[in-house]
């Protein structure tokens, strides 16, 4: 098999999992992701190893051995991230991006005391008439 069809499946593969890094909002989704990043990596070591062993007679076959330790740690950040997300949304209520980083502003996009920058609206003092606005 020539060497460019795994590496455009590869390539596909990792524009594919960055287009959803990019656009997705939910947590696992993004660690779904990441996941079919990691594996298009893991596609063009075995494809490169197979290919530069092939032509120089080596066996050490180090592309394989890296795509194990690739493997290894997908399998941790998975775990790792699984539980950061399930305990973000035990503590906030949601794995939505967006709002974990509103939130984490100290910006609640539901409050109707802040204006469009997030800042608190000053409530006008005892005795004061507010102002109307045109």
């Amino acid at each position: 098999m020539h060497l460019a069809y795994p590496a455009v499946l590869a390539a596909l593969l990792f524009c594919t999992g960055l287009y959803g890094v990019l656009a997705r909002r939910n947590a696992i989704l993004v660690l779904m992701s990441v996941e079919l990043m990691l594996n298009a990596v893991n596609l063009n070591l075995v494809a490169f190893d197979a290919w530069l062993s092939r032509a120089a007679e080596d066996t050490l076959h180090s592309g394989q051995a890296l795509a194990l330790f690739t493997i290894a740690i997908a399998a941790a950040e998975i775990g790792i991230g699984l539980a950061i997300v399930l305990a973000v949304y035990r503590n906030r209520g949601t794995s939505d991006i967006d709002r974990l980083r509103d939130t984490a502003e100290g910006h609640d996009p539901d409050d109707p005391d802040s204006d469009a920058s997030g800042r608190a609206i000053p409530a006008p003092a005892a005795g004061e008439k507010a102002e109307a606005t045109a």
